[in-house]
């Protein structure tokens, strides 16, 4: 250990660093440009990918906009899936599978959206009429 105390701006700084870092592991066109350049082939940078699986913890994942970039970041584990990485098809693949996942994810959660509003409108007592209708 160094013994160099971070301060809590320093902490902070840090933290965000890594947060935005963290969520752009969630483009795989990111991933192509960090492959291509060869920083997944660095046992330092392979390290960091390591340290970072922190993230997956609840108090830090809950600060995550794309929690899919905890999904790539677990991926990122594996030397074969960053080698595959190069390959611009490989890369095109894992976007259009992303993208086919959200779409029917959408799709789910607006159907399911819409069977608990029906749900809840039939539980709902429906006000009396009192005839109080009038008619010129």
């Amino acid at each position: 250990m160094s013994g160099f105390m971070e301060t809590e701006e320093q902490a902070r700084h840090r933290f965000q660093l890594e947060l935005e870092f963290v969520q752009c592991l969630a483009n795989p066109n990111y991933l192509n440009f960090l492959a291509q350049r060869g920083y997944l082939r660095e046992k330092p940078f392979v390290n960091y990918l390591k340290y970072l699986l922190y993230w997956k913890e609840p108090e830090y994942a809950k600060f995550l906009k794309y929690p899919h970039c905890l999904h790539m970041l677990e991926l990122l584990q594996y030397e074969h899936f960053r080698k595959e990485l190069v390959n611009a098809q490989c890369t095109k693949f894992i976007d259009e599978q992303q993208i086919l996942h959200w779409q029917h994810y959408s799709r789910k959660r607006t159907r399911l959206q819409q069977a608990l509003a029906e749900q809840q409108q039939q539980h709902q007592p429906q006000a009396p009429s009192h005839g109080n209708t009038t008619s010129k």
